[in-house]
């Protein structure tokens, strides 16, 4: 849009200028009439443009026209043409001609459509959309794979991957025939894959990517996405501001990891005795939650008091911080 304004600016000046000396040299057909340049009327059809137009240029085409001239007149010609075929840019022509005293506003709307963008906006934002789309389920499923690749490396997932494969007989036939030991190995690896994806439960932003999370369809589901907010809050503010209920389990959650900050995901990334530890302390009592808070900032306190690292770092700031006095650079 910077842009845009800074051509019709130029646009605005260059009519000042062009009014100061009582010519429109500078915009459309100069001071040639478009329609003139193509031998027709300003009631011609668009098909009866195109026709002039492709039998004029191939009189005046340089190639076969060897005039001196010849050039000159085939580039006014598509000029004319490149106007009058376009309708929106056609309409601006004919309330030229119609009003010729509104220099600026002629200036103006023939700047404007010329650095406009030639693209739809709304297929700018569908195919925007949906790069955005495609590239979230990408990065989805390689921070799924990044998972996976954790737990087969890591020994405690791995070990019990192994011992459920055994117990299901699972890598009995991957020595059988003539296999090499990378075969055997690439065999064996897609198996106990294969037990991690099933038995696993990875929660969070590494969980499976699932096509209905993409920005695409939460676009297109977001009035029902509204419609459900809204008889939800509806519904909350019915049975715990007028009715007085009690809270039912999932209400709980709810205003658990949304009173502690917590996104949705990294509730359910959580560990099963902490989310219970986080139910029974009843955080969404404002004295329960203020206690709560507190006890996992003192918790990290001593947890970051203990680290070698940051028991080094307090060391040198001690010795090196601001208050140091010193005769260095």
């Amino acid at each position: 849009m910077g842009a845009v304004r800074f051509f019709i600016l130029v646009g605005l000046m260059c009519g000042l200028f062009g009014e100061s000396h009582g010519q429109l040299d500078n915009i459309y057909c100069g001071r040639d009439n478009c329609y003139d340049v193509l031998e027709i009327t300003r009631d011609a059809t668009p098909s009866e443009v195109r026709k002039s137009y492709r039998s004029l240029a191939r009189k005046y085409h340089p190639d076969k026209n060897k005039d001196s001239n010849a050039e000159e007149v085939f580039q006014r010609l598509a000029n004319a043409y490149e106007i009058l075929r376009d309708e929106e840019s056609r309409t601006d022509y004919d309330y030229m001609l119609d009003h010729p005293d509104e220099m600026y506003g002629n200036v103006y709307r023939y700047y404007r459509h010329r650095v406009a963008p030639k693209v739809d906006l709304r297929v700018v934002v569908a195919v925007s959309i949906t790069i955005i789309s495609i590239l979230q389920y990408l990065n989805g499923w390689q921070r799924y794979n990044e998972a996976i690749k954790y737990a087969l490396v890591t020994p405690q997932y791995r070990n019990k991957a192994k011992q459920r494969a055994t117990e299901q007989g699972l890598l009995d036939n991957i020595r059988k025939g003539k296999k090499s030991k990378d075969e055997i190995r690439q065999d064996e690896e897609a198996v106990l894959r294969k037990v991690v994806e099933e038995s696993l439960d990875i929660r969070g932003g590494y969980s499976k990517p699932s096509p209905w999370n993409i920005l695409w369809i939460h676009l297109v589901l977001s009035p029902y996405y509204l419609t459900c907010y809204l008889l939800w809050l509806a519904s909350w503010h019915w049975r715990y501001s007028i009715k007085r209920q009690s809270l039912t389990d999932e209400d709980k959650e709810y205003l658990s990891w949304k009173l502690l900050k917590l996104s949705q995901s990294r509730w359910e990334a959580l560990q099963d005795h902490e989310q219970e530890d986080i139910l029974e302390r009843e955080v969404w009592i404002p004295e329960n939650l203020k206690a709560y808070t507190q006890e996992k900032e003192d918790e990290a306190k001593a947890k970051l008091a203990e680290n070698s690292r940051y028991k080094q770092y307090r060391r040198y700031m001690k010795k090196n911080g601001p208050g140091r006095m010193t005769f260095e650079d």
